[in-house]
C-alpha cells in the first residue's frame, strides 16, 4: 500500500469523478484509476462503486476513508514539523475574493506576490466568488481565507473577520437624471429608489445583500435592472442612463470623470464593507497562517 495510492483514493471519494480526481491530482486520469485498482487488489475488496453518474466509496470503501485520511494528515503533519525547525514553509494555500474587489487600493495580488517570493514552496489558489458562497466554502474548509463583501454587522458563525474597506454607498446616474433637478441635493432617502431601475452587484454580494435587506425593511423590493461583478462596469451602465447604480462612495472628480454624479444614500445609511474571513478555529496550515498574517499587515484598514 502506497501514499499516493491513498492520496489518489481520497480524491476521487472528495471529487466524485475520476476525471476530476486527476486534474485535481495533476495527473492523467488512467493512472489514478491504475494505482487505485492496485490499492483494491492488496485489499481485496473494491473501495470505490463506478456504476452510478458520480463515483461513491463502497461500504468497505467508507470504512477505509477515514484510516486514508488520517495517514495522509499524519504525513504532512511530519513534513510540517520538520520545516518548522528548519524556517521553510511549504504547502497549499487557497484564498478568495469577492469578485470586483481588487483595486490598486486593494492590492492582493502585490501582497500575494512578495509573500511567494518570500516562500517560493508554497503553493497559492486564487478563486473569485460571490461572498456568500465564499464564506460557505470557507466553513466547509475548501477555502483557508477569502476577502468578502459584510451583509450584516456580526460576523458569521465560526467566522473571524476584519473589517479592511468601510465606505458609504451612493446612488451614482447620468447628469440628466431627475433625482438631480434640484441642484443643492446632496443625498437621496432609500424610499425615493422604489420605483426605479437599479443597478447592482450580483446576489450573493455583500453590497447587494445590504441594498435587498434595507429595501426589505423600507416595504419593497428593488427592481434591478441590470447585474454586473466589477463596480466600474456598473459605473459605466449608469453613464449610458440605463439606471441608478448602488455602489461605494466615489470621489466628485471621479465620478465626473466616469460621467456621473453620485447622491448619498439616507434613512437609512447604507455602507458597503469587506472583510478578510478565516475560520475562527483556526487555519490547515502554517502556511495559510503566515499568509494570513502578511494579508492584515500589508492591506489597509
Amino acid at each position: 500500500m502506497e501514499l499516493r495510492q491513498l492520496r489518489y483514493f481520497v480524491a476521487v471519494v472528495e471529487e466524485a469523478n475520476f476525471t476530476r480526481a486527476a486534474a485535481r491530482l495533476h495527473l492523467a486520469q488512467p493512472g489514478v484509476s491504475s494505482q487505485i485498482r492496485l490499492l483494491e487488489r492488496e485489499l481485496g475488496q473494491p473501495l470505490l462503486d463506478r456504476s452510478g453518474h458520480s463515483v461513491t466509496p463502497t461500504e468497505v470503501g467508507e470504512a477505509v476513508l477515514p484510516y486514508a485520511r488520517a495517514a495522509l494528515a499524519a504525513v504532512e503533519g511530519a513534513r510540517q514539523t520538520v520545516d518548522e525547525f528548519t524556517g521553510l514553509l511549504r504547502g497549499h494555500v487557497t484564498i478568495g475574493v469577492v469578485s470586483g474587489a481588487v483595486t490598486p487600493e486593494f492590492d492582493v495580488a502585490s501582497v500575494l506576490a512578495d509573500f511567494h517570493d518570500d516562500h517560493p514552496q508554497v503553493e497559492i489558489a486564487l478563486t473569485e466568488d460571490t461572498s456568500e458562497r465564499m464564506l460557505a466554502a470557507l466553513r466547509r474548509g475548501e477555502l483557508d481565507i477569502a476577502a468578502v463583501g459584510l451583509t450584516d454587522e456580526e460576523a458569521p458563525p465560526g467566522i473571524s473577520l476584519q473589517v479592511l474597506i468601510d465606505e458609504p454607498l451612493v446612488a451614482a446616474m447620468a447628469p440628466g437624471d431627475p433625482l438631480l433637478a434640484d441642484a443643492s441635493r446632496a443625498d437621496v432617502p432609500l424610499v425615493a429608489l422604489r420605483d426605479r431601475s437599479l443597478i447592482s452587484l450580483p446576489r450573493g454580494t455583500g453590497l447587494r445583500g445590504v441594498l435587498e435587506r434595507a429595501c426589505a425593511e423600507a416595504g419593497f423590493r428593488p427592481r434591478i435592472a441590470f447585474e454586473a461583478a466589477a463596480p466600474p462596469v456598473l459605473a459605466q451602465l449608469a453613464a449610458r442612463g440605463l439606471g441608478v447604480a448602488v455602489v461605494p462612495g466615489l470621489p466628485a472628480e471621479a465620478a465626473s470623470a466616469l460621467g456621473l454624479r453620485t447622491l448619498r444614500i439616507t434613512e437609512p445609511r447604507l455602507r458597503g464593507r469587506v472583510a478578510l474571513a478565516w475560520r475562527t478555529a483556526g487555519l490547515s496550515s502554517p502556511a495559510a497562517e503566515a499568509l494570513l498574517g502578511r494579508l492584515r499587515t500589508a492591506l489597509p484598514r
